[in-house]
């Protein structure tokens, strides 16, 4: 059986903050089964009751994690029937040094002990920056996989690995197992986030992404579109089904 796909929130953003519910059974309309939130801890009544009555699952959510209290963000999880929670952005200053990723490995880990105890599981969200910043040659993004503990994963955001200079299905044969969820976005590759587009409409060797990580659940986001949004993430969906037919 072939993994759902899933839609980053974020990705309708505005549609959100006017109308949950209504965008969430948009997207339901469009034929999504699964999304990942951001934010949810304010919403979590409304996503608590807006999921089910869609036919909705959140198995992945992006909320920032290092440095925060935990614990609403748990029972929040929890609530919801997330269970993998994804810290999408870790300044940039700490990825310069050998030193600074391990010690965000280290976070990440404490994390992720916490959340066990909950039955929940920790990841981490790339951008461009963890890839062009070089130690050693090696992209900060991969000292990070290398530093983690098993107890850790990955959502590689495809599109910023390629902008970052990476060739995103290469990095994901390395990477292995450890990468359980894909940010599968297409464009140009550029950092114009305006510049981007429908799934199979740009540039992006979405086919060899998806071939090198079968194990990863797809997540069709952009971060910023010029056209309608729901349009495009209609099309992304109807080219990846199409993709994995």
């Amino acid at each position: 059986m072939t993994t759902p796909i899933s839609v980053q929130l974020y990705t309708v953003r505005d549609a959100l903050a006017a109308d949950l519910p209504g965008t969430l059974a948009r997207l339901a309309d469009i034929g999504y089964t699964q999304v990942e939130p951001y934010s949810f801890v304010e919403r979590v009544d409304e996503y608590a009751e807006a999921l089910p009555a869609n036919g909705l699952t959140a198995p992945s959510a992006h909320v920032h994690l290092v440095g925060q209290d935990l614990e609403p963000i748990f029972a929040a999880a929890t609530r919801l029937g997330i269970s993998t929670i994804i810290d999408p952005h870790i300044d940039e200053t700490r990825w310069v040094t050998r030193e600074d990723v391990e010690s965000v490995a280290r976070d990440l880990g404490e994390i992720a002990e916490k959340a066990a105890a909950h039955g929940l599981t920790i990841g981490y969200h790339n951008h461009a920056f963890e890839l062009e910043n070089l130690i050693d040659g090696v992209p900060a993004l991969e000292v990070l996989a290398a530093a983690l503990p098993d107890t850790v994963v990955l959502e590689i955001d495809t599109y910023w690995v390629e902008v970052g200079g990476v060739n995103a299905a290469e990095l994901l044969a390395r990477l292995g197992d450890k990468v359980q969820f894909l940010h599968i976005k297409d464009g140009p590759k550029t950092k114009d986030d305006t510049e981007q587009v429908a799934v199979g409409r740009g540039t992006m060797p979405v086919r060899d992404i998806l071939a090198a990580a079968r194990q990863a659940l797809p997540v069709v986001e952009l971060d910023d579109h010029k056209g309608d949004v729901f349009t495009a993430v209609a099309q992304s969906l109807e080219f990846l089904e199409g993709v994995r037919a």
